[in-house]
This record gives C-alpha cells, structure tokens and sequence, in this order.
C-alpha cells in the first residue's frame, strides 16, 4: 500500500508499506479522505511535543474509511462498515477520562500524531480507540469527504459549546482559515446578528466571507479594534475567537470585547509567547476567558450531527484535493498557505 510518511522535519515521502494486518481486537480500515490540518503542517516544520523533528510517522487525524477486515475478538464493526475516527485516545483511567474529556487526558494517545493515522491506504484502529468510542459509523447520507472533516468542526463545537452565543450576540472572529470558516458557519447556525471576520489577506476575507460574515476587516489597512468598534456603533461584540497563532489577535480581540464578553483562545502559540491582558476590564466588565484544545467523543458525536443535518456544510471549506500519488504536492500545497482545506483522497491516484 502507500503511505504519506513524515520523515523528520521538513520532508513528508510517498512510501510503498506492507498493508497491516489487525490483531485480535483491532480493525483495518481502508482510508478513503483525510484532510491535511494545521497541526499536520506545524508537525512537518517540527513542531509537535508528541513528533520529534527525527521521527517517522505516518500523519492526518481528519479521516474517514470503510472497515475492511477485523479480529475475531471485534463484533460489533463489520467489513463493508463506513467510519470516521476521534483521534484523541484516552487512557481510560484518569481524571479527565472519567468525567468523559478524553481530548483532556496527560497521557493521551492519538493517530497521526503518536499512532500511524490517516495519509496512508489503510490504517488499523487500536482496541483502545474501539473501548474508549473514538469510532463512528458514518451517516449514509454522508461523503467521504464530509465525514472526513467532522474532526476539526467537532474542535469547534467544543469551544462553541461554552460561548453560550444567542441570536442577540455580535460574534469576532480573528483569522481566514478553514477552522474560521466552521466558525463563521456555526455562528450563522445559532443566528448571531452580527458576525465580523479579521484578516490580513484581502482574498481570503473575499473567500471565506460567504461562510457567514455579515462584515469583514482587513487588518493590513485599518486598526483592528477602531474598526470593529465602528462597525458595531463603539458597543464592541460579544464573543471573540482567535483562530490564528499570531499573539497580537488575542489582545486585539480582548479589547472588542463588550460588557459580559466571552472569549475563546482556541489557536495556541509558539512556546513561550507571552501576551499582555487587560485584566481590569476582566474584573470589572465580567469578562470570561475560556480556552480549549480538540475534542471529546461527545463533541465529536454532536459535529456529525450538524452535518448529517445540513446545518454547517463543511465542503465549503475545502478549496483542494489531491490523489494519493499527489500527496508530497497536497503538502507543498498546505504550506504554502494557498486556499482554505486541502483533502488527500488515498484510493485515488491523479485528481484533477
């Protein structure tokens, strides 16, 4: 079969594998979409605490499959089975895990990140995924395709779920990338009244305004913060997300913030950036600060939900696919940092 490796930083290669063959309580599944996420990226140019700059691995947490073969200890998955996958794998045991936060868990397990995932033909589910719930079978109303890119809107139904958003809210949302664009949608979905995305790249604010921005800011042309106090009549929003690693988007969007403002830090940054907070306007204006990473089994279970219903349409998001034998160019193509999300369809050769 072949793989989408990562062979330390900056070098992903397409390899010929031997197909792997499930142990007892495992499941093999012909990957069908995986979607290339910015944790992907951040991994080949060597950042990844779980992936050393030197290690192998075979990346992508953003898939979907058909379960192929199983071991004779696995009933309930069945050969001919649609799937899709939570990449996060408790331990089962701790804390977190408990209280069902299996993105939570210290000592997590996850594919494409410390378990061969996605960006290969076939890739074997784990028991622990199988006991801790990590596999779902697909809606038949779903693609591929779609069910591949329920992983990154379930991360975002994870910090949407705290942000507490009514049809009375004003909604920022700092950044043009496809996890922005799930946002924009998701803040369209509940009826946000006003939604004001931030960018630095004029096309991209024209690509992803569609999504469900009511007004847009470009961030190379105008002071950020006078501009969204201008569109919101010097009120500021209500609830802020910052969904690119550039520090000053965390500030800015602390000062759009009205009275009883709500704001989620949910892309991180290079490790040890530090950013300054107004905590005063915390204090006095109620403000509530929330961060969050991944997701849970639940939060992914209620993204599919919203997409087997319509309600966010996640192919709007994707701007390329590529075959499997595509894949170093699908790579070069994501960091580049051209179009929204780009989807490697491993049982394709050449897409056009």
């Amino acid at each position: 079969m072949k793989a989408a490796v990562y062979q330390g930083q900056g070098t992903i290669a397409l390899e010929e594998r031997d197909r792997p063959r499930p142990k007892d309580d495992e499941v093999l599944v012909r990957v069908h979409a995986a979607s290339i996420c910015g944790t992907d990226l951040k991994i080949v140019r060597g950042g990844h605490f779980r992936v050393g700059a030197n290690d192998t691995r075979v990346l992508g947490h953003e898939l979907s499959g058909e379960v192929v073969e199983v071991g004779r200890h696995v009933s309930f998955w069945t050969p001919g089975k649609r799937v899709s996958v939570v990449p996060n794998i408790g331990c089962g045991h701790c804390e977190m895990c408990r209280r069902g936060f299996n993105n939570m868990c210290p000592d997590y397990d996850a594919f494409g990140i410390n378990i061969d995932g996605g960006f290969q033909q076939y890739m074997l589910v784990t028991q622990p995924a199988l006991s801790g719930g990590n596999l779902f079978e697909i809606p038949s109303a779903l693609s591929y395709e779609e069910a591949s890119l329920v992983e990154p809107l379930s991360c975002c139904v994870n910090a949407w779920k705290d942000l507490d958003v009514t049809p009375e809210d004003r909604v920022l949302v700092m950044g043009t990338g496809p996890i922005a664009g799930l946002f924009l949608q998701l803040a369209r979905a509940y009826g946000a009244r006003q939604v004001i995305v931030v960018g630095r790249r004029a096309g991209r604010l024209a690509e992803i305004a569609d999504q469900g921005a009511t007004d847009t800011v470009d961030s190379s042309t105008v002071d950020v913060v006078e501009e969204v106090m201008r569109l919101t009549g010097g009120r500021g929003v209500d609830v802020a997300l910052t969904c690119a690693p550039a520090p000053e988007l965390q500030g800015q969007a602390m000062a759009c913030l009205a009275r009883l403002g709500r704001m989620n830090v949910f892309s991180g940054l290079a490790k040890g950036t530090r950013v300054e907070l107004d905590t005063n306007k915390i204090h006095y204006w109620g403000i509530r600060l929330m961060g969050s990473t991944g997701s849970s089994v639940s939060d992914y279970a209620h993204a599919l939900r919203l997409v087997e219903t319509g309600k966010i349409r996640v192919r709007d998001i994707v701007t390329h696919r590529f075959g499997m034998d595509d894949a170093v160019a699908a790579f070069d193509h994501a960091l580049s940092g051209k179009g929204m999300k780009t989807v490697l369809f491993p049982q394709e050769g050449h897409l056009a």
